[in-house]
């Protein structure tokens, strides 16, 4: 028997780009939502549910990049519905990620700030990397740039790579995170982990994490062309963590690199 797919946020560009990932693997998409007062239609074919509880009640697993404002609210009913959750929503604070992992004590969760591939290989290369090049000798920068309509900086991905490198220099983020350096700022502090986020035109991620010493510069880059990438690594969470324990599970899970 097919799996069951529900997509939250059918109506956006990662939607439509789910949809056609969903049906190329053989999956049996039972619906999707939209947001809140949008007009615009799901895609040919595809029925819109009256909201999230409606959807997971018809799908074994639900596949969510929708916004950070509702993650909370989702989490909730994800939870109290018994099923799967895929979510790559960015932007989302301590709160949201505590109440993610809150449902993942009581249903399967795959959580990933990016379901590229080659993005998880580069966080675990910076995790890698970031041991083996000591902070008071090789200041870690991180540099990303995206479309002009994205809405949260650093984004989810930046922040995934500042934590695999904090966890490699056995540091928390949020202890040694610096961004948005603006004015007098002073020389930089030995062990922080920089950040700066661009915007402009239609680019669909570039991220790039640099450790400079004072003999050498080593940089990590990663481009992404076509968000395909990100729907095709989603499908393939969702068809891993359909009848999984509880948990709250990463894309590095999937991918067998946990």
């Amino acid at each position: 028997m097919a799996i069951r797919i529900g997509i939250a946020g059918v109506t956006g560009r990662m939607g439509h780009l789910l949809v056609e990932e969903v049906r190329a693997a053989g999956a049996e998409l039972v619906g999707g939502t939209g947001r809140a007062g949008s007009r615009k239609p799901a895609p040919e074919g595809v029925t819109l549910r009256a909201d999230i509880e409606a959807l997971a009640d018809a799908a074994d697993v639900v596949i969510d990049f929708t916004n950070a404002a509702t993650a909370q609210s989702t989490a909730a009913s994800m939870a109290a519905s018994g099923k799967a959750w895929v979510i790559g929503t960015s932007g989302l604070s301590e709160a949201d990620e505590a109440a993610v992992g809150a449902a993942g004590r009581r249903i399967p969760v795959v959580y990933a700030s990016n379901f590229s591939p080659g993005v998880n290989l580069v966080l675990a290369l910076a995790e890698r990397m970031a041991a083996a090049l000591p902070a008071d000798g090789y200041d870690a920068e991180i540099m990303e740039m995206h479309h002009r309509q994205k809405v949260d900086a650093p984004s989810g991905t930046a922040i995934g790579i500042g934590r695999a490198v904090a966890k490699g220099r056995g540091v928390a983020l949020s202890d040694v995170m610096q961004s948005g350096r603006h004015g007098d700022t002073g020389a930089r502090k030995t062990g922080a982990i920089g950040f700066a986020a661009l915007r402009g035109g239609q680019v669909v991620g570039e991220h790039t994490l640099i450790f400079a010493g004072a003999t050498e510069h080593i940089a990590l880059t990663h481009r992404a062309f076509d968000r395909r990438a990100f729907a095709t690594g989603a499908v393939r969470a969702a068809l891993w963590v359909a009848g999984r324990q509880p948990g709250l599970y990463s894309m590095m899970d999937v991918l067998g690199m946990a």
